[in-house]
């Protein structure tokens, strides 16, 4: 099992990471992994993104992210859904890679309004890829990044056991 973070801010060190690694160490205490996860910092990758051919840094992350047994995808929120630097990276992935993979998206939003976008435009992309997608996305404010714990302790006691329980390749025994 793996559990692969990626993080699709433009920003090196942003609060979007901070959130989506802990999210993921909170997951994988709920289903007993106790390995930090893998992260694909996506500002890292983005001068490589939309190169002619394929950099080996970038194939490497896409064949990290096709492995994953629990992906938890992150974004903040631009103009009312993820970032096209997330899209850019996503849509290098073929149709169906993302099948042995549960899939928990998160994005990280200003304001409250943008909430369902997490669900509306951000978890169709991960299904599209083939993803399980069994829980509701994250939708955490910024203004929530002050005490994560509040927010992703009861998040992960909801999402740990649809994690163990989804179906197909990425299931957790």
């Amino acid at each position: 099992m793996s559990i692969v973070t990626v993080v699709g801010n433009p920003r090196p060190g942003s609060r979007t990471h901070t959130a989506a690694v802990r999210a993921a160490e909170a997951v994988a205490r709920r289903i007993g992994d106790e390995r930090p996860p893998e992260v694909v910092d996506l500002s890292a990758l983005a001068p490589l993104l939309f190169a002619p051919e394929t950099p080996a840094e970038v194939k490497a992350a896409l064949e990290l992210v096709a492995g994953a047994s629990v992906l938890v995808v992150a974004s903040p929120t631009y103009k009312g859904t993820y970032t096209g630097l997330l899209k850019a990276f996503l849509d290098r992935l073929p149709g169906g890679a993302l099948a042995s993979a549960v899939a928990l998206p998160l994005l990280v939003l200003g304001d409250a309004k943008h909430s369902l976008a997490v669900e509306v435009h951000f978890r169709p992309l991960l299904v599209e890829l083939g993803a399980t997608v069994p829980t509701p996305g994250l939708a955490l404010l910024e203004s929530q990044i002050a005490d994560l714990d509040a927010v992703l302790g009861p998040w992960a006691d909801r999402v740990g056991p649809q994690v163990t329980a989804a179906p197909g390749e990425g299931a957790l025994a």
